[in-house]
């Protein structure tokens, strides 16, 4: 399986993501993080490094209908108040 190429838009501009699969444990036995299907923070088989940080970060899905988004946690955003915001990946 190919790794697909993700971007993140960063203060309006398209950054291309290191992209590396790192599956959880439930995801190789074939399970869903949820009974249902849909959530909030449901956890990818993708793991990104954004631009500048040394750190690879977890790509989440928040998906309540048959449309998703994908995102990583971002804790450094000022206006967040502390609270993770998101960066969101395409």
């Amino acid at each position: 399986m190919s790794l697909p190429s993700l971007t993140a838009n960063i203060n309006g501009t398209p950054v291309a993501l290191d992209v590396k699969a790192a599956p959880l444990w439930w995801q190789l036995r074939g399970l869903s993080y949820t009974a249902s299907g849909y959530g909030r923070r449901i956890p990818t088989r993708y793991m990104v490094r954004a631009p500048g940080s040394a750190r690879w970060r977890r790509v989440y899905c928040c998906i309540f209908s048959n449309a998703g988004t994908y995102y990583i946690e971002d804790r450094r955003n000022p206006r967040a108040d502390g609270r993770p915001s998101w960066l969101v990946v395409a």
